[in-house]
């Protein structure tokens, strides 16, 4: 494995153990996500350099582009939830109630 291939496998790894294991507040788990979104679009740019294919030139573009609308939906989410339950703790949010 080479340390580039390493680099990006690390910080995905690091982006979901900290997804799995620190769940305290709804803006770190997105962060965590974040973190992973971007590892994957580093890995399939340099997957599309690698094989020179021209036709899988736009996939990290198109990954880029869903990561930014999820994290505006996630930052809207967060904005909502501030406001109507006063914190983003995630224990203190229950989906179940309206």
């Amino acid at each position: 494995m080479t340390p580039v291939h390493f680099s990006f496998t690390s910080a995905f790894m690091l982006g979901l153990t900290g997804l799995a294991f620190h769940r305290t507040h709804l803006l770190s788990a997105l962060l965590c996500l974040e973190g992973m979104m971007l590892s994957l679009f580093i890995a399939l740019a340099l997957w599309s350099l690698q094989l020179e294919a021209t036709n899988f030139a736009p996939a990290p573009m198109l990954l880029l582009a869903f990561s930014a609308c999820e994290a505006s939906a996630g930052l809207a989410l967060l904005v909502a939830t501030a406001r109507t339950h006063g914190t983003d703790r995630l224990q203190n949010l229950n989906l179940l109630q309206c």
